[in-house]
């Protein structure tokens, strides 16, 4: 029964999905059904039922689910028990907002990896709610989130910082020299905003509608680097967090613009699930998250 097998098995279950386990483990999905396959062929006994595009744990199935955990988990422990303190290896599966994770790395990267060269970083993205599913389901074994404070009793918050939300410009915006303005002036010029329904993005939504105001950007886009950029050489407005602008800022090339009667902050949160079973590897990698500024 090979490991990789189960570990495939595992993730499929916990993902209820062939696609999603696929993605997660950076599979293709016939290599995911493969392995499947190949397992349950070794047993001798069904572990899915596929009907039309869904699949649930059959019996067997679900009792393999508990016994599978607990192989992957000795064989880990068996290997870090032969495993030296400066050749300690693994993998780190981690999910982030798009943003924090272009920070990362381009932040501490190069020195972690000059501390654990051994440690493999696997790096995902998606919106809050898929990040805290992926956690749920052990398929992150730490998210990153950048949103409203989350407070969760079966979560451990290893790290967290607030941040302010401001709305920038270029040199030559008409806004420039304007130091505060009303949302309704605000909201006749073109704005380039991060996708709907993420994070600050919402939170931003959610302070138009109780305006009764509405934007419709001329461009939306994950990519915080594309938006600046584009809004340094024009007239456009963002929506962006100091850690994405500041530098910016002090170089001159984006104004702050203060608008009357609102301010923004989120959160960055470094979180993993409190019945996680921390490896070396992850051990090691919250010990360097907690000590550097490794997603400032």
């Amino acid at each position: 029964m090979e490991n990789r097998n189960l570990v495939t098995y595992i993730t499929t279950a916990e993902l209820g999905s062939f696609s999603k386990a696929a993605q997660a483990l950076g599979y293709t999905q016939s290599t995911v059904s493969f392995q499947i396959k190949q397992l349950e062929e070794e047993l001798g006994c069904l572990l899915f039922e596929r009907i039309g595009h869904r699949i649930s744990l059959t019996d067997a199935g679900t009792a393999l689910l508990e016994y599978a955990h607990e192989i992957v988990h000795r064989e880990e422990l068996f290997k870090e028990t032969f495993m030296k303190d400066e050749d300690i290896r693994g993998t780190v599966r981690m999910y982030a907002a798009g943003s924090i994770c272009a920070m990362m790395m381009t932040a501490n990267y190069d020195d972690f990896y000059s501390h654990y060269p051994h440690i493999a970083l696997h790096f995902m993205t998606g919106s809050s709610d898929t990040l805290m599913d992926m956690l749920d389901h052990n398929v992150a074994d730490v998210i990153f989130t950048l949103d409203q404070h989350i407070y969760r009793t079966d979560y451990r918050i290893i790290k967290e910082e607030p941040i302010k939300v401001n709305f920038v410009v270029g040199i030559n915006s008409p806004l420039a020299t304007k130091k505060k303005v009303t949302f309704e002036e605000l909201v006749q010029y073109p704005f380039l905003l991060t996708e709907k329904n993420m994070s600050y993005r919402l939170i931003l939504d959610q302070e138009l509608a109780k305006r009764s105001l509405e934007i419709k950007p001329v461009l939306e886009c994950e990519r915080t680097d594309i938006i600046t950029d584009t809004v340094k050489r024009g007239k456009s407005v963002a929506f962006l967090p100091d850690f994405v602008t500041d530098d910016l800022h002090k170089k001159e090339e984006l104004i702050y613009i203060e608008v009357e009667g609102f301010e923004a902050i989120i959160w960055k949160q470094l979180i993993i699930h409190k019945n996680k079973w921390l490896s070396r590897s992850l051990r090691a990698f919250l010990e360097y998250v907690s000590s550097h500024e490794f997603y400032s």
